[in-house]
């Protein structure tokens, strides 16, 4: 007997549309999962409803031969998208109780394609974190625990954990995530599933609350590389609504998958190399390349010498985004509001941020604010930007010689919750590998490449050049079949 929760998006798709078990059965399946997956927290909030809902009118649609791409398909949306009706948080206490009367384009997309909604995820605080410690909801835990015979809580990655979380404990087929510096493609690394941050522009950031404009990015995280292709075309296309949405068709990219990489040229960046790379992480690297040359591709070297500056540049143009962002939560319109007795407008404003935000939302702030303030805007403010322009055009010299970049997700494995929590700059180390391609707005993927010695996944990430979408998923479906990760987490929940 199918147990419906370890179906795939596709395979709950076809599943369906054959008739071989309804969709309010299958919403049924994952409403009962999540339900009995509590001490994971990754839902802030369930909204069985909406699944069942969505269900029915699926069910209803085969019935009638009228069904959409997503028909039958629940999924778990991560609670930074506006979702008409249901609370939206952004994991913060700033906007705890706030009911948008109003959609994301993203999550309207994904309903107009048929998909029901299982709950809102958990994630890091304004998505800022590596961790999903900094929610103010608590720890996501990741379903995955160490062969040492342990029981030290691990972090599912942030800060989409919630999604990678839900994905891996099978709780749902799919998520929505989004990556600023490389929160789709690392918690995807920690917890052995797939996700695509797509070209900055291919899905529309209406809706969606904002940390560093000119960064964020929606995209699909899955079980497979086909099921973030199927996400990934529901959730894509131009909004007028958006000023930096691509005004560009949205290619099929489930129906142009195909492992064969004949042809292709696969550029290995030699600054990616550090000193002290973890040896797991570097064998995992190399089974990567030579996946990769099996599927047809010629394997050459690339440099990108600005390398060494994407992370300090990155923590200067995110948090100075961020600190102008957040300035819009003022206790005045929306949100909380902390008005002690007898205070002015500035005590106010003091006193709602006091409460609202975390220490990590804190920290950043200040960072940003600091490097924006009169005297230090040009000193690093307008120097991390010269430094990002260089970082694009070091990607734009290596795609003259390649087609795509093989490199490692993260720096590590997932590691305990609360082992890099009190050293700021150890935490922010665990996106070295995914800000560049961030800074220069490409499209990148995690795909699983296998396990470490303590039996926890390692992630491969394929960048490619602008609006090639199609061949980072090409490239990582060649990696997925070469790789035959089926590895999942024993039920400990």
């Amino acid at each position: 007997m199918t147990v419906l929760t370890d179906l795939t998006v596709a395979g709950i798709r076809d599943g369906f549309r054959k008739g071989e078990f309804s969709a309010r059965e299958v919403a049924g399946a994952f409403n009962d999962a999540v339900a009995g997956a509590r001490a994971l927290n990754a839902f802030i909030v369930e909204t069985p409803d909406h699944a069942l809902a969505a269900a029915d009118m699926a069910d209803k649609a085969r019935a009638s031969g009228d069904l959409k791409p997503l028909s039958g398909v629940p999924i778990g949306m991560k609670d930074l998208f506006a979702t008409k009706g249901v609370q939206t948080t952004a994991a913060s206490h700033m906007l705890e109780g706030f009911v948008p009367q109003y959609e994301s384009t993203v999550s309207q997309k994904l309903w107009d394609a048929g998909a029901g909604m299982l709950g809102k995820l958990n994630l890091d605080q304004f998505a800022m974190g590596s961790s999903n410690e900094t929610s103010y909801f608590g720890n996501v835990l990741s379903p995955w625990r160490r062969n040492d015979g342990g029981n030290v809580p691990l972090a599912p990655g942030g800060s989409s954990g919630g999604s990678s979380a839900a994905i891996a404990a099978r709780l749902c087929p799919a998520a929505t995530g989004t990556d600023t510096g490389g929160s789709i493609r690392q918690p995807a690394a920690f917890t052995g599933i797939s996700g695509i941050k797509p070209t900055y522009g291919r899905c529309s950031r209406w809706g969606i609350v904002a940390f560093a404009s000119s960064l964020d990015q929606a995209g699909p995280m899955a079980r497979d590389v086909r099921d973030c292709a199927i996400l990934l075309e529901a959730m894509a296309g131009f909004d007028p609504k958006d000023s930096t949405s691509l005004d560009m068709v949205v290619p099929q990219w489930e129906a142009g998958l195909s492992s064969d990489l004949k042809g292709k040229r696969v550029g290995i960046p030699k600054e990616y190399r550090i000193d002290g790379i973890n040896a797991e992480i570097a064998t995992n690297w190399d089974r990567g390349i030579e996946w990769l040359r099996d599927a047809g591709a010629e394997i050459v070297e690339v440099s990108l010498p600005h390398t060494k500056y994407a992370l300090p540049a990155y923590y200067i143009i995110a948090p100075a985004e961020a600190s102008s962002n957040l300035a819009r939560y003022d206790g005045v319109r929306y949100g909380q509001r902390d008005l002690p007795d007898g205070a002015g407008l500035q005590d106010m404003y003091a006193a709602t941020r006091a409460a609202g935000f975390g220490d990590e939302v804190k920290r950043r702030i200040l960072i940003g604010t600091y490097v924006l303030s009169a005297g230090f805007y040009d000193a690093y403010y307008t120097q991390a930007q010269k430094v990002r322009a260089l970082i694009a055009r070091d990607f734009d010299d290596a795609f003259a010689k390649c087609d795509l970049i093989l490199t490692p997700t993260a720096p590590s494995a997932a590691f305990g919750l609360g082992e890099k929590s009190a050293d700021p700059l150890a935490m922010y180390l665990n996106d070295v590998f995914a800000v560049p391609a961030s800074l220069a707005g490409l499209p990148a993927m995690s795909v699983p490449g296998g396990l470490n010695a303590e039996g926890l996944p390692l992630g491969l990430q394929v960048i490619g050049n602008r609006f090639d979408e199609q061949g980072v998923l090409n490239a990582g479906l060649a990696i997925e079949e070469r790789a035959g990760f089926v590895a999942r987490p024993e039920a400990w929940w």
